[in-house]
């Protein structure tokens, strides 16, 4: 189990690392089940300690000499299986917490001592990681406690609810003839799950009429892209990146062009945490004819590559307002970024998260699997998005006031933020702590308001303001 999972850490991880550190490192994790044990390197050896003795050693030399990242590998899972065996002979806390447990603390241990985001899933993480990916099986709606009663709060479009005329707001009164109360959200999703395949019977309640409803469970994507025309501006909603948002996003903006173009496209991206790299790319896609979106640097030569686009403008050159808040995070940032630096859109908000690394899965035999960090999302114009984040053109995290400044100096030929974009695309990385604080603080991320949507409306409304923000720095 350990073979694969370690050679791809030595032969991909984004750092290079020592076959040696991936055993000590494991090895103080048991420490988290077990404070009796310890580990460390004395001479030419790592040596397992518990309370008052050496409990067992490994040499340093199998793991220095190999020549390739593959028969590292091996010597990393041969040393750590005899110390683990010896630890797991040693420990009745151990064998209590079980060898699942055992190895998720070494992974967790390791992966402390490497980056923010590679990480070890446990089987059953993994499983519902999997369904979340895909879609899950079940009854495309979402129930909620509303008014003293539970109450159908979300309906996804095409899902089985939807097709049997289920609505948001009907109330839910009971699951396979189980009554439910406002207290029972929780067991309500119980009942509600199930295999793909199967049957569930809800009795809803709308208005004074009572229906018994029977639905077939099926793999349901969740819905991703909303949209609604306000005064004349496309407002589409990307609340993540699913197998089919840029399906689902292509249609929105078909439609909202159907009957006369709008004046402009309201992005918003606000809470947005990500997803899949490859919708990332097509959502921007959505609005470039061609040219760069970004591109991926690694050690690993799989791990250099670039992305472009190769589409067509579904806005139709109109004006776009992409909104960003602080909890706007990777595939999010990448169209955020993108957009921006191709002088497609105006990015509007707060600086983002700055989550700009990409992991490589790796399934492992027990079910589980492991995420391990290979490469760097860098911008078009060379910036490593990670830790630095993505840095609006008109900032609204500063206050009402500041967003009236910066219009105003927008409209008069000023980019309020100019000093701040110009200095973000110039950092390579790896770009200082200090350095990624100074970008930050220019315009302090924060959760969305409603000056984001006020701002990009006035930004549409007033072309020599839009004109000025969507130039690059």
């Amino acid at each position: 189990m350990l073979l694969p999972s370690h050679r791809l850490i030595l032969e991909r991880h984004l750092e290079p690392v020592s076959p040696a550190n991936l055993v000590l490192w494991s090895l103080r994790g048991l420490t988290v089940l077990d404070t009796r044990f310890n580990a460390e390197i004395r001479a030419d050896r790592i040596l397992l300690l518990g309370e008052d003795r050496v409990l067992a050693g490994t040499p340093l030399a199998p793991l220095a000499s190999g020549t390739s990242p593959a028969v590292l590998g091996a010597a990393v899972a041969e040393a750590l299986d005899g110390l683990y065996t010896a630890a797991w002979r040693d420990s009745p806390a151990l064998r209590r917490a079980g060898a699942e447990r055992l190895l998720a603390s070494g992974f967790d241990e390791l992966f402390n001592h490497l980056d923010p985001y590679s990480r070890y899933v446990s089987a059953e993480d993994a499983r519902m990681a999997r369904e979340r990916r895909v879609g899950q099986s079940g009854l495309g709606l979402r129930v909620a406690a509303q008014r003293n009663a539970l109450v159908i709060d979300e309906i996804t479009r095409d899902g089985p609810a939807a097709a049997a005329g289920i609505r948001a707001g009907d109330r839910l009164l009971a699951v396979e003839g189980r009554r439910l109360g406002p207290r029972d959200p929780g067991l309500a999703a119980t009942l509600l799950e199930g295999p793909e395949g199967s049957e569930v019977t809800l009795t809803l309640m709308r208005g004074n009429r009572r229906r018994v409803v029977t639905l077939v469970r099926e793999r349901v994507v969740p819905e991703t892209v909303t949209a609604e025309l306000g005064q004349n501006i496309l407002y589409v909603r990307l609340t993540g990146f699913s197998a089919v948002t840029d399906r689902r996003l292509t249609q929105v903006l078909r439609d909202g062009f159907a009957e006369g173009a709008p004046r402009g496209v309201v992005l918003d991206l606000r809470g947005n945490r990500g997803g899949l790299l490859s919708q990332a790319v097509a959502v921007a896609d959505a609005f470039l004819t061609d040219g760069d979106v970004m591109r991926t640097e690694g050690r690993h030569p799989e791990a250099n590559r670039r992305y472009t686009a190769g589409g067509q403008d579904l806005a139709e050159g109109r004006p776009v307002v992409v909104l960003v808040d602080g909890r706007t995070a990777s595939s999010a940032e990448i169209v955020a970024s993108a957009l921006a630096e191709r002088g497609r859109a105006v990015v509007v908000g707060s600086a983002t998260m700055g989550k700009g690394l990409i992991q490589l899965l790796a399934p492992l035999p027990n079910g589980a699997e492991i995420l391990v960090t290979w490469s760097r999302i860098v911008a078009i114009s060379g910036w490593p998005i990670q830790g630095i984040g993505v840095l609006p053109s008109l900032c609204t995290s500063l206050g009402p006031e500041v967003v009236a400044q910066g219009l105003a100096q927008l409209r008069q030929g000023q980019a309020p933020m100019g000093a701040a974009l110009a200095r973000q695309r110039a950092a390579r990385a790896p770009v200082l702590a200090s350095e990624m604080t100074a970008l930050r603080n220019a315009c302090p991320p924060a959760e969305g308001r409603e000056d984001d949507q006020l701002a990009a409306r006035a930004l549409i409304e007033t072309p020599e303001a839009y004109a000025t923000a969507v130039r690059i720095p």
